[in-house]
């Protein structure tokens, strides 16, 4: 019996004994709540006093997490343990942010002085690249266009995104579709003398990229030549030689260790266009942020972890009220990408159906993410997360000032988030909502068939994180929190966070109908669909 199944007949005694409190009631009877149920760490404030939970509930959580092994797995993974099993692999994204002084081993050798240099040669790169120092053929670069998919693309994407305000230098654009119309629209408009492209793939073979990679270099030789290739190109990979092979020069290839996994990998020199983006010290600013967050990891007490209080709440949600979803609300316009970037470190990390020896989980494992910037969301599916059937524990970010000198607009932003945190607590009850159409002078028939329509269940719980602005070290604190909630997520579920052999199946099998596509001919082992579509797309193609 795992350490879950162990402790979930406990955890389901507090979930009913605590199920007929409303969260009205526990804050009326208890004026100190928010105090006992907030975390903070360097400027970053967890409010978790939203959520039906009391104090021996949670107690009951974190001896959970203790009996789970979180310490020592969150041990061994620091350590430089091979804790990715399947495919015998450290897990040490965190030394790539690790201070000055850090020492990280890999089969007891200390990887920590190649992390270094190659840091470094990265962000000379990038800063050269921004002063013009480093051009095309017809100058310094004004264009940027990372090509990449997954974890190449998602976290820099984001990242880059998110710190709009400490741009400076070159346009930074990101293709990742093989959907040829996303490098058809980056390129539309672009000038090839002065575009760089970057391309980056842990193994450099991944299909997508490797396909939008070669219709650039193309786009490139068409215009300028083949010998301009080579001042137009860079590249992030662990795959050397087929950075050499694509005519990718050394001193534009850039690597880093098989310990980092691609959803981890936005600190390493695949965060070259962010780099480029926000300049070295950004860069270094968004590390620091990160190894910030990592050290409170490690340091504080698990009761007052914020990545520990986190998966706590995920494993409650999860397991004992049954939730199977989970939305993530920054109200940032500038985070537009969180929800899309957490999807892929939460959903691809904790999407599994067996434990670490192979045996199929008898629990609930990784929830759905999905969300959008408020308020835009508010106008679109807050509705199911207010009033629908399903309970949907929510995540708010929020800072307290906003980037742009427009503080009547961030006054509105930041209500809007207290608000809806607030209204999805407490609710709305027929008599309220009764009380209210009288006021405003509504027949009583009208009244009997409006007041249901306007009744809120409350009791949806919600946490806030609030920080004071959205700059590189706060961004870094906000990625590394989540990617160590999903491992501690992860621990307690007793599952690989790791790897990611779900996204193989689909890969393999569309390598054996590239052919069959592009020929309308489908082979005779495909099922019955299948063989339909192929030929129904040629048909089409035909007219």
């Amino acid at each position: 019996m795992t350490a879950l199944e162990d402790a979930l007949p406990g955890l389901l005694g507090h979930r009913d004994r605590i199920a007929p409190v409303s969260m009205r009631e526990m804050f009326r009877g208890d004026s100190g709540r928010f105090e006992r149920f907030t975390a903070r760490s360097g400027g970053l404030l967890l409010d978790y006093s939203k959520n039906r939970l009391d104090a021996d509930a949670l107690a009951a959580l974190v001896r959970l997490a203790e009996a789970a092994g979180v310490p020592e797995r969150r041990a061994a993974m620091f350590g430089g343990e091979a804790i990715n099993g399947t495919e015998n692999r450290a897990v040490l994204h965190t030394a790539l942010r690790a201070g000055p002084d850090a020492v990280a081993t890999v089969s007891g050798e200390d990887v920590m002085p190649g992390i270094r240099a190659e840091l470094d040669r990265m962000l000379a790169y990038a800063e050269a690249v921004r002063t013009g120092a480093i051009g095309g053929v017809s100058g310094g670069f004004t264009d940027v266009v990372n090509i990449g998919i997954g974890g190449s693309d998602l976290g820099p994407a984001m990242a880059t995104r998110a710190l709009r305000p400490y741009w400076a230098g070159p346009r930074v654009h990101f293709v990742s579709n093989v959907d040829g119309a996303h490098i058809a629209d980056t390129l539309r408009g672009l000038e090839p003398g002065t575009t760089l492209f970057l391309v980056a793939s842990k193994t450099f073979t991944t299909t997508e990229t490797m396909t939008n990679a070669a219709t650039a270099r193309r786009w490139v030789a068409d215009a300028l030549g083949e010998a301009a290739v080579g001042r137009h190109f860079a590249a992030m990979s662990t795959a050397q030689k087929r950075m050499a092979d694509f005519g990718i020069e050394r001193a534009r290839a850039f690597g880093f260790g098989d310990f980092v996994g691609g959803r981890y990998s936005l600190w390493s020199t695949i965060g070259l266009p962010l780099a480029i983006a926000i300049g070295a010290d950004g860069f270094r600013a968004l590390l620091r942020g990160a190894n910030e967050m990592d050290r409170h990891f490690v340091d504080a007490p698990l009761g007052h972890n914020l990545p520990v209080l986190m998966a706590l709440l995920g494993i409650w949600h999860r397991n004992v009220w049954g939730y199977a979803a989970h939305a993530v609300l920054p109200y940032d316009q500038r985070l537009d990408r969180f929800a899309a970037y957490l999807q892929q470190l939460d959903m691809e990390s904790n999407g599994k159906r067996v434990t670490t020896d192979g045996s199929v989980v008898r629990w609930a494992t990784g929830p759905v993410v999905f969300g959008e910037p408020g308020t835009n969301g508010q106008h679109a599916f807050y509705q199911l997360i207010h009033q629908g059937t399903d309970v949907i524990p929510t995540d708010f970010l929020v800072a307290a000032e906003g980037q742009d000198d427009l503080p009547e607009h961030h006054a509105q932003l930041l209500a809007s988030c207290l608000a809806q945190s607030e209204a999805l607590m407490w609710g709305k009850t027929l008599a309220e909502a009764e009380a209210e159409l009288i006021a405003a002078g509504m027949a009583p028939e009208a009244i009997a068939k409006l007041a249901p329509h306007k009744v809120f269940p409350g009791n949806r719980p919600s946490s806030t994180l609030l920080y004071p602005r959205l700059d590189p070290a706060m961004l870094g604190q906000l990625i590394a929190l989540y990617e160590h909630r999903v491992f501690v997520e992860g621990v307690i579920w007793n599952i690989n966070s790791f790897d990611q052999w779900g996204v193989e199946l689909g890969k393999q099998l569309a390598a054996g109908l590239v052919g069959a596509v592009q020929t309308g001919d489908p082979p005779e082992e495909r099922d019955g669909s299948t063989k339909a579509l192929i030929r129904a797309a040629a048909a089409m193609r035909a007219r």
